[in-house]
């Protein structure tokens, strides 16, 4: 496969499944802020953003790149939360924020300075809370991680987020992404890749795997030459999950392993990586407020990737209101048949902490069926009983009704077990 990389110099075109990713990285970013930077008692923020394949940071026409983006939601953000702390009473929230851009090309570097050259002034001029450093490098990403890491390293930062764009799929290795994943307390990644190049990698690491996920869209795993017609297939977008999904599951604790949505071919994949239950639940959030930008093909309650096309009637989910309404539909099932394979009695932690790789669903909707199952009750920690899905907190306990509607996971008393042998 061919890469295409994007002609800087030239003034590079800004295509569909950019502008759909920029969109979604600049909403979760603002919304990252703004939830890290909520504590009343709290008065100072660190955080540091690498940014490992950052382009010259505006496309031809003008529109900001992710380095622009960072730049902007870095001060929309700091504003944002002063003004409400000032609204408050509370004290002035101040921002400190590493910024690390990469480019293997110089000439594009030097155009990128250019670009943030004139939002660093200003943001230094008028926005004295946020304290703002730029480093940039003009390396191959494998070969800056090192740097990079020793930057993080020297400043001590805790919360990172990585921002990894990259061409193909060959420029970042694995084991590079496992450990920015264990390397940091609080640590999110923003991964892109070509469905074409991650597969083109499996087959040399991984040849029977591929083929058994790909058997399902016609294609055995050793012949690819029929990927551009199956690509446009529901189908072929519910493998290509299950395929993703497997490839990173163990370089982070939540992966999302949905496609950009492109109906004409679903070929670029966004992956959001990250360490803690909370980080994916907003993510699914956002994702419902920016509908139709990815999407998944299986299941939309839990279980989301354990759609057989032998045997199961998938459904494209695109995040949309459609879409929300099957999932709300799965989960009343869903819901209580996850409980009681923990017993009767499960905390909301917990149960955060099993549903979110497993699922695209709103929280809103998950705490809704929680609420309308008439198999599930929700206490306090004092005993009391939730009866709105709004009020639900993460220190709740989920408890199964006595009377439960569905099939019990216990034999009944005087029922004859089957022996094994």
């Amino acid at each position: 496969m061919v890469e295409k990389r994007y002609k800087w110099t030239e003034g590079a075109t800004l295509e569909d499944h950019s502008r759909r990713k920029h969109k979604i990285l600049r909403e979760y970013f603002f919304n990252y802020l703004t939830v890290r930077c909520q504590l009343p008692k709290q008065s100072r923020f660190r955080l540091a953003i690498v940014d490992g394949f950052a382009g010259g940071g505006r496309y031809g026409c003008g529109t900001a790149g992710s380095p622009i983006i960072f730049l902007e939601e870095l001060r929309n953000a700091t504003e944002s939360v002063n003004a409400q702390r000032v609204a408050r009473g509370l004290g002035v929230m101040e921002i400190e924020c590493l910024l690390v851009l990469n480019d293997i090309e110089r000439d594009v570097i030097e155009i990128l300075k250019g670009n943030v050259a004139p939002l660093y002034g200003a943001i230094k001029e008028a926005v004295p809370e946020l304290h703002l450093r730029v480093k940039y490098l003009d390396q191959e990403f494998e070969s800056a991680y090192p740097v990079i890491k020793r930057f993080l390293s020297e400043g001590r930062y805790r919360n990172v987020l990585f921002n990894l764009d990259q061409y193909g799929h060959r420029h970042i290795d694995h084991k590079t992404l496992a450990d920015i994943m264990r390397s940091y307390p609080s640590v999110e990644v923003f991964y892109t890749f070509a469905i074409e190049a991650l597969i083109s990698f499996l087959q040399k690491s991984k040849p029977a795997a591929v083929a058994k996920q790909l058997a399902h869209v016609g294609l055995d795993g050793s012949d690819l030459k029929g990927l551009e017609g199956a690509m446009n297939k529901n189908s072929w977008l519910g493998a290509a999950e299950r395929l993703v999904f497997e490839a990173f599951r163990t370089c982070a604790p939540f992966v999302s392993p949905f496609s950009i949505n492109n109906p004409e071919g679903w070929r670029y994949w966004l992956i959001h990586f990250a360490n803690f239950y909370r980080a994916r639940q907003v993510y699914n959030n956002i994702l419902h407020d920016n509908s139709n930008a990815q999407a998944h093909f299986g299941r939309s309650g839990l279980d989301m990737l354990s759609f057989d096309p032998d045997h199961d009637s998938g459904a494209l989910y695109l995040f949309d209101d459609p879409g929300r309404e099957t999932a709300k539909a799965q989960l009343l099932d869903d819901i209580p048949r996850l409980i009681s394979e923990s017993g009767d009695v499960l905390e909301m932690a917990d149960f955060y902490k099993y549903i979110y790789n497993e699922t695209p669903a709103h929280a809103d909707d998950v705490h809704a069926a929680i609420i309308g199952s008439p198999d599930v009750e929700v206490f306090t920690p004092t005993g009391g009983a939730r009866r709105k899905a709004n009020t639900i907190a993460v220190t709740d306990v989920l408890k199964l009704k006595a009377q439960k509607s569905f099939f019990p996971m216990f034999f009944r008393a005087g029922s004859k077990a089957v022996d094994s042998k």
